[in-house]
């Protein structure tokens, strides 16, 4: 590919959608606060849902850190510590086709409940099938270029993808090191920065929205007529009427 291409695919593209999902977010809080939900389906069928949901969260947030630890940390570092590339490749692909296996796993029942069951179906938007589709490219992607280009090839994509990474945050990123990349690498990393660029405005903003207050708050709210505050733990406040 020519120069001007690279540069628009690496570092064009990629800084229009990062400024997509900032602003993105901001306009859907503002205007649709609303719609700001996962869309649950979970009336209409809750048995393929009941496995395949926590396979996949689970395995996403382990992708989640294992990208965490494999863009964010430099090699410098872990040799730094005493770990061997042997020892770090080794631990990578295994934890890390781990909870592959559990996400693509999830996601293959999340995608068959919701094509297979009419009324899930039903419930499906353009923007859900779309991200479907980013998302499945961008995980099968990843696992491929996992096993195929680092596992079973020469590729080392710390010393490639990971520091073209690191410099897109500091305004300058290297474009002959993701031009250089093997093509399932640089499938993985553009269907995931399309995917980000499309986040605001899909399901997806549920990432944002943890209810962590579940964990401290009570099941119910305690309503008392008396003028003394309610004995009990933290978490359980009057409320008058």
């Amino acid at each position: 590919m020519n120069e001007t291409l690279q540069t628009v695919l690496w570092v064009v593209v990629p800084y229009v959608a990062l400024a997509v999902f900032v602003l993105g977010h901001v306009w859907r809080w503002r205007y649709d606060q609303f719609g700001w939900t996962t869309r649950s389906s979970q009336i209409y069928e809750s048995k393929l849902l009941r496995i395949g949901s926590p396979m996949f969260h689970f395995g996403i947030i382990g992708i989640f850190f294992g990208h965490a630890v494999g863009l964010g940390i430099p090699a410098s570092w872990t040799d730094a510590i005493g770990l061997s590339d042997h020892a770090y490749h080794l631990m990578a692909i295994t934890i890390g086709l781990a909870a592959a296996v559990a996400c693509v796993g999830g996601l293959f029942l999340l995608i068959y409940r919701r094509r297979t069951n009419r009324r899930v179906f039903g419930a499906t938007t353009v923007m859900d099938k779309v991200m479907y589709l980013l998302l499945t490219v961008t995980i099968l992607a990843g696992v491929a270029a996992t096993i195929f280009d680092s596992a079973l090839g020469d590729y080392d994509y710390r010393q490639g993808v990971s520091i073209w990474f690191r410099q897109f945050w500091t305004l300058q990123p290297d474009v002959e090191l993701m031009s250089a990349a093997p093509v399932l690498f640089q499938t993985h990393v553009f269907s995931a920065v399309l995917l980000f660029a499309l986040w605001p405005f899909t399901r997806l903003v549920h990432v944002f929205s943890v209810p962590l207050g579940y964990l401290t708050r009570p099941y119910i709210v305690y309503r008392s007529k008396s003028g003394a505050a309610p004995q009990g733990r933290r978490g359980w406040e009057k409320v008058n009427f």
